[in-house]
């Protein structure tokens, strides 16, 4: 069984990656850790679910969740001055030799975003901007196999259709729903080779030159 830790699992986006990961994948063993385990008591009668309470800035209980994990995906964006939680995650990883790891961001870590539309997302999200662009690095400079994913600005729409861009190469699209979000995570979990060692941009690549997100 491949054993899959989900940080932050009551995320929208991570709900949506462990309803398809059970349903897909049945080799696939779920570690799911959050805050209040309650919110995800539906899932604790599944044989392939394990919860979890904890909180990622408490290393203790990130190094105990760790062990005999395979992949860790962290479904948020941090945004933590000091980084807390991307070092918690990388140490205990290291000292579990857990390799792989998924971590959320946001686009613009690299001034990747033209036009407008970067102006005005730059206005956005610049209160947090460095700590994401420091988690990137990071994870870059861990050793360890990492993705990056830097969502756009997110959508609910009932589709999967997206397209990935690359470090260094200009961001395509201006939004994406959170389907499309969750099918990255899934491929990399059914294939963990697949964009590892990469930071990359996905949105739907028809919104691109709108000024503002698409809803």
């Amino acid at each position: 069984m491949k054993k899959v830790l989900v940080l932050g699992a009551n995320g929208q986006i991570a709900r949506i990656v462990e309803d398809r990961i059970l349903k897909e994948q049945p080799d696939v063993e779920l570690t799911l850790f959050l805050r209040n385990s309650s919110r995800l008591a539906a899932l604790d009668s599944n044989k392939n679910v394990t919860l979890i309470d904890g909180d990622v800035n408490n290393f203790e209980a990130v190094n105990n969740a760790m062990k005999g994990q395979d992949i860790v995906y962290i479904s948020f964006v941090d945004h933590d001055d000091n980084n807390v939680m991307t070092k918690n995650v990388v140490k205990a990883m290291k000292e579990n030799n857990v390799e792989r790891v998924i971590e959320s961001s946001l686009l613009g870590l690299y001034n990747e975003v033209p036009g407008e539309y970067g102006r005005w997302n730059y206005s956005q999200v610049k209160w947090g901007l460095d700590a994401a662009i420091n988690a990137d690095k990071l994870l870059e400079e861990s050793g360890l196999v990492y993705t990056t994913l830097r969502f756009p600005w997110l959508n609910d729409r009932d589709e999967v259709k997206y397209t990935i861009t690359h470090k260094n190469e200009q961001y395509l699209g201006v939004s994406g729903s959170r389907q499309s979000m969750a099918d990255v995570i899934v491929k990399i979990v059914a294939d963990p080779d697949y964009l590892k060692n990469d930071s990359v941009g996905i949105a739907d690549a028809d919104t691109q030159g709108e000024n503002r997100p698409v809803y």
